[in-house]
């Protein structure tokens, strides 16, 4: 349950810097943040009190299967790191783009100057 509250509190940092904030980096760290505290939901929802590596080798399936942690939830997280890490360097790219076209990093101002 804690896991769970803990994922929750995270991902409401990661939401509030993401929709509240205007500095542009602010905002990626916020998508970061929010997606960190994705990552320890998906986590939480495999764990498994007491159990053990889901690894086979030479012994009763059915008996092992009731201790073993669920390895589904942890590899979609570590797929999702690596899409996250590529998504946040792909997006401070296209920040520093930004920054050399308007010369400012608030979304406010760039919004002003466009338009």
């Amino acid at each position: 349950m804690f896991a769970y509250l803990m994922s929750a509190a995270i991902m409401a940092i990661g939401l509030y810097a993401l929709a509240l904030r205007d500095n542009l980096i602010k905002k990626i760290m916020g998508l970061s943040i929010f997606s960190g505290g994705i990552h320890v939901l998906l986590i939480s929802l495999g764990y498994r009190a007491g159990g053990i590596a889901p690894i086979l080798s030479g012994v009763n399936f059915n008996q092992l299967a009731a201790t073993m942690v669920d390895p589904l939830p942890q590899a979609l997280v570590l797929t999702s790191i690596v899409i996250n890490l590529s998504i946040t360097a792909f997006a401070l790219a296209i920040i520093v783009d930004v920054y050399r076209d308007f010369g400012t990093l608030d979304a406010r101002k760039i919004r002003e100057m466009k338009g």
